[in-house]
């Protein structure tokens, strides 16, 4: 098979032979039929299975190569090394075209600096983002489905008599012209018009922009005459495709090697207020004004142009499309994306993406070879699977006893999402939310006081015991100071798990312990200091408006906080501080002073005091010090408390010694 840079026909000058002669054969295109043993000439075309002769990829889809060099550069693609990946992880591989839009799909991918080394690292990144990004969004096909579907591929072939086959890509293609026309129209592609034929093509990511008007086919009357210049010299031949205007820039708008725009990332998080964050914010904006200006002084061109091909992310297509007084129609049949993948956005990058489309693939095959294609491809197909044999019934008088959940109205949908989100919010301690969602939809949830409804499973019984449970400080002292939430309020009684679980939690709650059903606050439920203290506080602040230090029927406050007595705490904790750092500085100096060396009268004492004690009395746990056989049967819990109580008793002597001294 010959390489395909030697017959480079262009798409909108196809030689007239050819043209004459072609028929539109495409297996992808025709309806799925079941393998036959011998299937006719006029059967689909070249698909993506291998031949004898030929060099493919066994992962990719059975994709086919003409040499080496081909083949080894597709082993580096990003197309073959994600359905690697996807491969490994039990996933299944997909077309070239599809990976095209998984990667337009993905925000700023590739995008990063000029050098390619770097490009390299920001490609493979992107690969392996996008895996993640399939793993997670992965779902097991239909197991009932009656079919196996051929993959698709995004390019449409036909077949010139007796070995000939040039595929073009379908999006070239009207998006109203069904597959049985496309050769129909290939043949109308031929004819330039009066103006010709133009092409608007865009590309944008990570800050990069590329922009550029084409003639992809002269008028009809501009044909290349082959004259010769005034010198007689022979004229250059007029190129094919002529790029009538181009522009390129870059803005600052995605961060090294994080990948994602800002605005993207201020719109999942909170707003980040670096000045690199504030530098790329105002890039992405500069970057919409740049482009929208520019598609605007290029309004009459894009209006002539036949096809408009953007390369851009969902949120990166906005800036061509969702705006008012746009230039292109968001609707507009023209609008087209790249069916394979494609790099960072420069102008040699729109340059090769207009020769890929513009130049048709080329095989010769013939039609025996092309016939075996067809039937290996047909058998290389997964069987359909088996229909699984039906359960059986279950037991209809079961299913009559066994209770079932109540199907719930949007309303009650709704209000459960409500009741949801507040509890979120104050477990998370998004105070701020919280005062925004609580102005918003406090009224229809029943006021602060209202109780929180029974399937959401939570030990309190309106959001301030819950606050106070979860331990927010600031929602607790809003609830209280802002909303005017009771606290008086007693909480729900805990159930069995509920109590053995509140009672392994670590609490540094000075309130009475309850007996088991006794009375509980908010203030009993607060299993922290700070938040015990917002209550202690404002009840000092509002003495007036609660029974605080009610028991009964009480907020069971045991005591207010006033500023004063937070005061005196405060002085009272300097002060101790203060003492232990003089006793600590007092000790440190007596430690440095030297000490005369004196016999230890504890030490004399020892001797006597173990030969006095009579052998029948009662002895000191362990024997003797020093005697190492009484510890002989011990357990060693026994001989670390032995051992424990000699060191105690040296450092007693110790002390006695320097205190007499």
């Amino acid at each position: 098979m010959p390489p395909y840079d030697q017959y480079q026909y262009h798409l909108f000058s196809l030689p007239k032979d050819i043209l004459d002669t072609l028929v539109s054969r495409n297996i992808l295109n025709q309806a799925l039929v079941p393998p036959q043993p011998n299937v006719p000439n006029d059967s689909p075309a070249p698909s993506a299975q291998t031949t004898a002769g030929s060099r493919a990829c066994k992962i990719c889809l059975g994709a086919t190569f003409v040499d080496v060099e081909d083949q080894r550069a597709h082993f580096r693609s990003d197309w073959h090394r994600y359905n690697v990946k996807v491969r490994l992880n039990g996933g299944d591989p997909v077309p070239e075209a599809k990976f095209g839009q998984l990667i337009d799909g993905l925000e700023d991918s590739i995008s990063g600096s000029v050098s390619s080394s770097d490009a390299d690292t920001d490609d493979s990144d992107a690969v392996d983002v996008l895996v993640h990004k399939t793993r997670k969004l992965a779902r097991p096909s239909s197991p009932d489905s009656p079919v196996s579907i051929i993959p698709q591929t995004p390019l449409i072939w036909f077949h010139s008599p007796p070995s000939t086959q040039i595929g073009v890509y379908k999006a070239v293609f009207s998006s109203m012209t069904s597959p049985a026309s496309y050769l129909s129209e290939l043949r109308e592609l031929q004819s330039g018009g009066e103006q010709g034929r133009m092409w608007a093509m865009f590309m944008t990511a990570g800050g990069h922009f590329a922009g550029a008007i084409v003639r992809v086919r002269r008028p009809d009357g501009d044909d290349d005459d082959g004259g010769v210049t005034k010198k007689g010299k022979s004229k250059r031949p007029k190129p094919e495709i002529e790029v009538l205007k181009h522009k390129t820039f870059h803005r600052y708008t995605t961060r090294r090697k994080q990948g994602g725009s800002q605005g993207l990332n201020d719109n999942s998080r909170s707003k980040a207020i670096s000045a690199g964050a504030m530098l790329r914010r105002y890039g992405e904006q500069a970057l919409r004004e740049d482009i929208r200006n520019l598609l605007r002084d290029w309004a009459e061109e894009i209006h002539d142009s036949e096809r408009i091909w953007i390369r851009a992310s969902v949120s990166n297509r906005r800036i061509f499309l969702d705006y008012e007084d746009a230039i292109i129609e968001k609707g507009d049949e023209r609008l087209r994306t790249f069916p394979f993948p494609t790099r960072r956005p420069t102008q040699a990058e729109l340059i090769r993406c207009l020769n890929e489309l513009v130049r048709v693939k080329v095989s010769h095959l013939t039609e025996d070879a092309l016939r075996a294609q067809d039937e290996a491809l047909l058998a290389s197909l997964p069987k359909p699977k088996p229909v699984p044999a039906p359960s059986p019934q279950p037991d209809i008088t079961k299913q009559k006893d066994r209770p079932t959940a109540p199907l719930l109205t949007p309303e009650e949908e709704q209000l459960r999402d409500k009741w949801n989100r507040v509890l979120d919010m104050i477990r998370r301690g998004r105070s701020d939310a919280l005062k925004a969602f609580w102005e918003r939809e406090g009224p229809s949830l029943g006021g602060v006081d209202a109780l929180v409804p029974e399937w959401t499973n939570e030990k309190g019984g309106t959001i301030l015991q819950i606050a106070a449970h979860s331990g927010q400080e600031e929602i607790t002292k809003w609830l209280l100071e802002d909303q005017g939430a009771d606290p008086t309020l007693d909480a729900p009684a805990l159930r069995a798990g509920a109590a053995a679980e509140d009672s392994g939690v670590e609490s540094d709650t000075d309130a009475p312990r309850l007996p088991r059903g006794g009375r509980r606050t908010a203030y009993d439920l607060a299993r922290t200091k700070v938040v015990r203290d917002v209550f202690r506080r404002c009840a000092a602040a509002h003495p007036d408006w609660w029974d605080w230090l009610g028991t009964e029927r009480g907020a069971r406050v045991p005591s207010m906080l006033s500023a004063d007595m937070e005061d005196g705490r405060d002085g009272k904790k300097k002060a101790r501080r203060k003492g232990l750092k003089e006793k600590l500085k007092e000790r440190e100096a007596r430690e440095k002073e030297p000490a005369a060396p004196q016999p230890s009268p504890v030490a004399e004492e020892r001797p006597r005091k173990v030969q006095d004690e009579p052998i029948t009395g009662p002895r000191r746990l362990g024997g003797a010090p020093g005697s190492s056989e009484s510890m002989a049967g011990l357990t060693p819990e026994m001989r670390a408390k032995i051992e424990r109580e000699r060191r105690a008793r040296a450092a007693e002597a110790r002390l006695k010694a320097l205190h007499g001294s």
